[in-house]
């Protein structure tokens, strides 16, 4: 529900987090930003009709059919409900910046997200664990009991499935959420999108699992994020707040949190601002248990620096005191480079639920050995921003480290290609980036200033090298498998590009560093590592303090986030109620 008193309605907010309140009815014990992630925790949390919640929330609650209608997508990117920040420019990528575009409403980025239902391989999460050791339980199958609460699965229609040949799996699924994914009830049956689907089974080495959510890399239907009854987006807000009336979940929302309260290194609350009219009031607010930061990889970074939770050297540069010099806030940044290709058919056709997510044994049966080969021989060091902090620099050595097995994996996704069904291949990713960007507080404006993004894109030489695979592929994917037959064009990059040096150079001029996936910059690994939360998602060197978003993922996944943070959220609400 909410909160109708008059003196918390006209909150003003430009950032986006959870906290947590101090005692005294009807105050809050926790809040939580009201986001993918920060709702699924506040639900949890407040299901046993105990533990009061408070969710603040930087945006509004917003009514578009934009947001609704399924085949919107990401058509409900409008500026009025999401951040749209531009990055620094990219030196390798011919001196061009790019947009950062995250929620800015009740319900985050999964109301303005491409419905895609996609979660990674059991590589993937394999990999976050094992910084940890073999006994950590973020790991595939340490996750997949959260992947299963998180959702409720439809499977399609009978005709639609038999039509084209689509298969799941109950048992990767489940059905007790309120967030639903289902299919569509309609797909091209027969025709160019099975074409599509059906021409990877010329390839060597191409494997098609029977559910998308089984772990594994292939060629697969996947279904999208909407209710099946209500033929609507199915998200965070529709799942975990328009159903709950509780009087102990509340939400706030146009609300401006500026700083984490701090004594002696204990979270107490938070400092946050509202406006009025012309003027502007500070308040503090305390919190009898936790901090619960819930603001996604280019806020929540943003919000424990504003904090002095952080480099010592960038916070004393801001004129911020330091809580805590803890290098890694704000560092590993990742999101999925893409770029748009073209090979156009005869025909045109709508979007369907298919995609290939493949590995480098597979895309690149001749080289990947040498690309892994020569990613292990790079000094890791020389290719962070000059001054790194020595255990950010430890922990990416030991992300290479998993990345050069990774591309030797066969079960770990490089090559992203959705089948739209089009006219053209449309947009391909590199779903493993090995280059590492930066989220910190301007220092010049800390606290009236969006962060400074940059993407450092293409700065690990290697990228480049597994990207010019990835388009050498999508061409032999068009013109050496039965979609020959249909006479294709290659439109994009243009035909008289084709040795790997001239691929290399359309790259810098063509690759967007976001897929809207944005993660890394709280990361889940030991502090020696560069780390920033443990695997309780607590925050180093200070108490009462925990991040729970997609910011902690320490290895962007190969897929779509959104499903992986929902996961991410189910898991550490247990984790909360355990430590309670």
């Amino acid at each position: 529900m909410l909160l109708s008193s008059p003196s918390y309605v006209a909150f003003w907010a430009t950032s986006l987090l959870g906290i947590a309140y101090s005692a005294g009815v009807p105050i809050p014990r926790r809040i939580v930003g009201a986001g993918t992630s920060g709702l699924t925790v506040a639900d949890r949390l407040s299901e046993d009709g105990k533990s009061t919640v408070l969710v603040i929330e930087n945006g509004k609650i917003v009514d578009s059919p934009r947001i609704n209608q399924v085949y919107s997508g990401v058509a409900a990117i409008e500026p009025d409900w999401s951040y749209q920040i531009s990055s620094v420019r990219q030196p390798n990528l011919n001196n061009r910046s790019a947009t950062v575009v995250v929620g800015k409403l009740v319900g985050g980025s999964s109301a303005i997200n491409a419905m895609m239902t996609i979660r990674g391989t059991s590589d993937d999460y394999d990999q976050w664990g094992s910084f940890f050791g073999k006994d950590s339980s973020w790991s595939w199958e340490g996750l997949l009991p959260y992947f299963k609460k998180a959702l409720t699965f439809s499977p399609p229609e009978e005709t639609v499935a038999k039509s084209v040949n689509i298969t799941w799996d109950n048992s990767y699924w489940g059905n007790s959420s309120t967030v639903h994914t289902s299919w569509p009830r309609f797909q091209w049956p027969a025709l160019d999108e099975a074409a599509q689907f059906e021409a990877f089974r010329d390839i060597p080495g191409v494997e098609f699992p029977p559910d998308s959510g089984s772990g594994k890399a292939g060629v697969y239907w996947y279904p999208s994020f909407m209710d099946p009854k209500k033929i609507e987006r199915s998200y965070a807000r529709t799942g975990h707040f328009d159903l709950i009336n509780r009087t102990n979940f509340e939400v706030l929302t146009d609300s401006k949190v500026t700083k984490i309260l701090f004594n002696d290194g204990v979270a107490t609350g938070v400092s946050f601002e509202r406006k009025t009219g012309n003027s502007t009031a500070t308040f503090d607010i305390k919190a009898k248990k936790e901090v619960i930061i819930a603001a996604g990889a280019i806020h929540s970074p943003q919000l424990l620096q504003q904090s002095g939770v952080g480099p010592s050297a960038l916070l004393k540069a801001a004129g911020i005191d330091t809580v805590v010099d803890l290098p890694g806030v704000g560092q590993n940044f990742q999101d999925h480079p893409s770029v748009f290709t073209s090979f156009v058919r005869p025909y045109s056709l709508g979007v369907g639920n298919a995609a290939a997510w493949l590995g480098m044994p597979v895309i690149a049966p001749d080289t990947f050995e040498n690309i892994a080969s020569k990613l292990e021989k790079l000094d890791h060091a020389t290719l962070l921003p000059n001054g790194t902090d020595p255990t950010v620099v430890a922990g990416y050595k030991a992300q290479m480290k998993i990345m050069a097995a990774a591309i030797r994996s066969p079960n770990t996704a490089f090559y992203h290609h959705v089948l739209t069904g089009s006219a053209s291949s449309g947009r391909i990713a590199d779903l493993h980036p090995l280059s590492r960007g930066t989220v910190n507080i301007n220092i010049t404006d800390p606290f009236k200033s969006e962060p400074v993004v940059d993407y450092r894109t293409l700065t690990n030489p290697v990228d480049l090298d597994i990207m010019v695979e990835i388009v050498r592929f999508t061409k032999r994917y068009y013109f050496e498998t039965r979609l020959r037959d249909l006479a294709p064009r290659q439109m994009q990059p243009p035909e008289a590009v084709q040795e790997p040096e001239d691929i290399k150079e359309f790259l810098r001029q063509s690759v967007n560093p976001s897929y809207f996936h944005p993660v890394g910059t709280c990361a889940m690994m030991p502090r020696e590592l560069g780390g920033v939360v443990d695997e309780r998602l607590k925050v180093y060197g200070v108490k009462n303090l925990r991040v729970v978003d997609a910011s902690i993922m320490p290895v962007l996944v190969g897929a779509n986030t959104c499903q992986t943070t929902y996961a991410i959220a189910e898991k550490a609400a247990d984790l909360i109620k355990a430590d309670a």
